[in-house]
């Protein structure tokens, strides 16, 4: 008898569990999916349109909100994921009053930072610390901290030794933020920080010469406010590292007409 009572409690569990499982993965209505990437968009995280399809877009931003609410980084959404959307609340920059981004390493997202605090959130993989060769000398896949200027920018696709960039936007030597096919959920490139494809033609163009970008983590941050108030700090230091867009054609004026020529630059593709 007691047997059989053991019997049946194992059956009991096996047909509770089945039947969670079967409606964890029944897949999520289309209304339901819509009324999710309308909550990501209205927090905040950058989604696509707002369509009830749950592409690259709607992906990148449940991403980028799991990794800000410390949530399990699946990709995937389910109906925990729209009841945490319902009981969250927007992301808020370190730093406000003034255009910049941020990016959070611990969290592994980027911010664009609007003047009035508003924010587009980006999942990232920036640097993960482990040791590479690149060019016969050894280094290590560091993301540096700190507050930088976007100095020197690329259009399309680049190629080097380390990898491939798409739109890179270099804020310190080689290192850029540039969109790459592979931004996997934690820490993986040489010391970029890597954002996806399909946002990141509008990054660049967000991001022009001279934006300001706040790197950090929880243990480090340094703030831009000074550059802020007085703007002449920050135009020294973006005429120290020599602004430059692509291997773009220079402006030389003449008593007649402005013309171009063509410098090549360092090769600083990264990945």
């Amino acid at each position: 008898m007691r047997l059989l009572q053991a019997f049946g409690l194992i059956l009991i569990c096996f047909w509770t569990v089945a039947a969670g499982q079967s409606t964890r993965n029944e897949p999520v209505p289309r209304a339901q999916i819509q009324e999710a990437e309308r909550l990501l968009s209205e927090q905040g995280f950058w989604t696509g349109p707002i369509d009830g399809i749950l592409d690259a877009g709607s992906r990148s931003a449940l991403i980028a909100f799991q990794k800000w609410n410390g949530r399990e980084v699946t990709g995937e959404l389910t109906n925990d994921e729209i009841d945490g959307l319902h009981k969250s609340g927007s992301p808020r920059a370190r730093e406000l009053g003034y255009e910049h981004v941020e990016v959070d390493l611990d969290r592994q997202v980027l911010m664009l930072v609007s003047e009035d605090g508003n924010v587009r959130v980006l999942p990232v993989s920036s640097g993960n610390n482990k040791t590479f060769t690149d060019e016969g000398q050894e280094s290590i896949a560091y993301t540096p901290r700190g507050r930088f200027l976007v100095y020197y920018k690329e259009t399309g696709w680049k190629s080097g030794p380390l990898g491939r960039t798409y739109y890179a936007n270099f804020i310190s030597g080689g290192v850029a933020i540039h969109g790459s096919r592979s931004v996997p959920n934690e820490p993986a490139s040489h010391d970029c920080i890597r954002v996806p494809m399909f946002a990141a033609r509008e990054v660049s163009k967000l991001l022009k010469l001279g934006t300001i970008v706040l790197v950090y983590d929880k243990l480090s941050f340094v703030s831009a406010l000074d550059w802020v108030k007085n703007p002449k700090l920050k135009e020294a230091a973006l005429a120290s590292l020599g602004a430059e867009i692509d291997y773009a054609v220079e402006p030389i004026v003449t008593k007649s007409k402005s013309i171009g020529v063509r410098r090549p630059l360092p090769k600083l593709t990264r990945s």
